[in-house]
């Protein structure tokens, strides 16, 4: 039996993971890590008796404690839940924790000496690619993706050379802006960025689709998780969300991985590894699909896409700054204090006056969160 841990659990990758794992003997919930949804982490403790349960927000812990019946012990305060993580060894965990506040407990699932990381937190490798790679392999850690693109990836290398590897092409739906003009995106609303086409996420993922960095984000990643120059990794706007992502080989012959737009099936994959088990989902029936269809991204709409190449190209700090804008601009968005069109401005702010470190250390890139804050605070001040 594998021990499981889920960071994330209350978030959307993490309870569809649940659905997967429910009555399936081959894994048992050694813990869940939640922020502040005490009432649906309380459930999951429950349904699924994990040993310890970790939740971060203090008022949360406070609710729950007076709810609590289970055996499971919890473990509550962030540095707290961060110290147990780095602590506790487990066969796989899967981190789904959204946001830059998933990047300690990526190192810390990595220093735990767990074997296996499913990694779903985009902003572990946008902000620290390098570290985090070189902590996976000092401590002989396998990183598994989860991202429907990665994971598309992931499958379409197996068992092939690195040295055959051309390029990789990325797809992307364009979510649900694809085809306005670009006057018309001073006027997007926070209901018409949270409406995507084909995916079901959350609410930060699905403005990082509406806006296309997310694409940008999954750039940088697959830089670092398969070890291929930034420049080597296309996007193909993709709108029917049926090609996952594919890779081109020295001799032009292009592999892809297909299938309906669901997340359950690259978590499966992951929990997996290296078998497709049996998933209860439709086949992909091809006869039923009229086209598919690809095209280039508009870079000067979607501009965050550039932003991103931009500061990839950078290297050093100008990943995080990018990330953490993004990470406070979307914030700003969804509370209604700013524009969708003032997300890149922003974050283009932020990259061009920071101070720029080249080879920052942990500390440097964490150090930059403050700075970013500040700054943007002072933004709105000003304004």
């Amino acid at each position: 039996m594998k021990k499981i841990a889920i960071l994330g659990s209350t978030g959307s990758i993490g309870t569809q993971s649940l659905d997967l794992l429910e009555n399936n003997s081959d894994f048992q919930i050694d813990y869940l890590c939640a922020d502040r949804n005490y009432k649906l982490l309380y459930s999951q403790i429950l349904k699924f008796k994990p040993k310890y349960a970790c939740i971060n927000d203090t008022n949360s812990y406070n609710e729950l404690k007076k709810i609590n019946i289970s055996s499971t012990k919890i473990i509550s305060g962030t540095v707290d839940v961060l110290d147990f993580i780095k602590s506790r060894k487990v066969d796989l965990a899967i981190n789904s924790i959204v946001g830059i506040s998933g990047l300690k407990p990526t190192l810390n699932i990595i220093e735990s000496g767990t074997a296996l990381l499913a990694l779903a937190n985009k902003e572990s490798l946008v902000m620290a690619g390098e570290i985090v790679m070189q902590k996976a392999k000092n401590m002989n850690v396998s990183i598994l993706p989860i991202d429907s693109e990665h994971s598309a990836i992931w499958q379409c290398l197996h068992g092939e050379k690195q040295s055959d590897l051309k390029k990789i092409i990325l797809t992307a739906s364009g979510g649900p802006f694809r085809k306005l003009s670009k006057e018309q995106f001073k006027n997007i609303t926070i209901k018409e960025a949270l409406n995507h086409p084909n995916w079901d996420m959350g609410n930060k993922i699905t403005i990082d689709s509406a806006t296309m960095m997310n694409k940008g984000f999954e750039v940088i990643e697959t830089k670092w998780l398969f070890n291929i120059d930034g420049e080597d990794v296309d996007i193909l706007v993709h709108p029917q969300s049926i090609v996952h992502s594919m890779v081109e080989f020295q001799d032009t012959s292009i592999k892809a991985q297909l299938g309906y737009p669901d997340m359950k099936i690259p978590i499966n994959y992951a929990l997996n590894y290296p078998s497709h088990s049996k998933l209860d989902l439709p086949s992909l029936d091809l006869s039923k699909i009229s086209e598919l269809t690809f095209e280039n991204p508009d870079l000067d709409k979607f501009r965050c896409i550039k932003l991103a190449y931009d500061s990839m190209e950078s290297g050093g700090t100008s990943t995080s700054v990018l990330n953490i804008a993004n990470d406070i601009s979307v914030d700003l968005f969804l509370n209604k204090k700013i524009s969708f069109i003032d997300i890149p401005e922003i974050i283009e702010l932020c990259i061009e006056k920071h101070d720029y470190i080249n080879n920052p250390s942990l500390e440097d890139i964490l150090g930059q969160i403050d700075w970013v804050k500040n700054y943007i605070n002072e933004l709105d001040t000003n304004n």
